[in-house]
């Protein structure tokens, strides 16, 4: 699983949350922990970068959210993040300078790093999504398993028991996500991959390659 460890996914001078990670191995391991990481931090941004508009809630001045977004505490909204038409966050969210997100998305318990876009119809929970990652129209993280048994990392024969009920998805660096895709409950996809569009994934996609279905994953290189 070495490939997975969050040095090997994520860039992070490439976002606010880089403390959080500090002495974590996998990135999993800060699901729990973003909720009250945020109410730290918020209390500590600048108040000339940042207005707190609501209990727990900080954004960024040059940030752009839309009227009829709705923002639930605790979140972040870093610098020149866009917040367009509708988009809904729940609760136990990042968002990194730069991001958007977009019209009817869904955010609950994530951390987006800078530039992350998830811009159409997109349902993101229980998820990491590296800098530049990039989610297309109607593509989902799906965080709990059908059976509500506790996820499991896989990764061909190595396995991580990660005591999760709810975990989606994460996403390296510059990964990108096809239209109307699925990632299923423990999907972790390595830094600069590609996922064909309508795919349902599942398990780990190594970094550099090309997702066209289940068993048919080639490099990108």
């Amino acid at each position: 699983m070495e490939e997975f460890r969050i040095g090997n996914l994520y860039t992070l001078d490439e976002t606010i949350a880089a403390e959080l990670f500090e002495g974590a191995v996998y990135p999993w391991e800060l699901l729990s922990k973003i909720s009250s990481f945020i109410v730290e931090l918020g209390k500590k941004l600048p108040k000339e970068i940042f207005t707190q508009e609501k209990e727990n809630v900080w954004i960024a001045r040059s940030a752009k959210v839309a009227p009829t977004a709705s923002i639930n505490g605790p979140a972040i909204i870093d610098e020149e993040a866009e917040i367009r038409h509708c988009a809904f966050i729940r609760g136990n969210a990042i968002v990194g300078k730069g991001a958007v997100v977009g019209n009817s998305t869904e955010l609950k318990n994530v951390i987006l790093f800078n530039k992350v876009q998830v811009p159409h119809y997109n349902y993101v929970g229980d998820s990491i999504l590296g800098f530049k990652a990039h989610m297309g129209a109607g593509s989902i993280t799906s965080n709990v398993k059908s059976d509500k048994t506790l996820v499991v990392v896989k990764n061909k024969e190595e396995q991580i028991e990660t005591g999760l009920k709810k975990f989606g998805a994460m996403l390296g660096d510059h990964v990108e996500v096809g239209c109307n895709s699925v990632l299923n409950p423990g999907t972790v996809i390595g830094r600069n991959s590609n996922v064909y569009p309508t795919s349902m994934v599942r398990g780990c996609i190594p970094a550099g390659s090309i997702y066209k279905k289940q068993g048919e994953i080639v490099e990108k290189y």
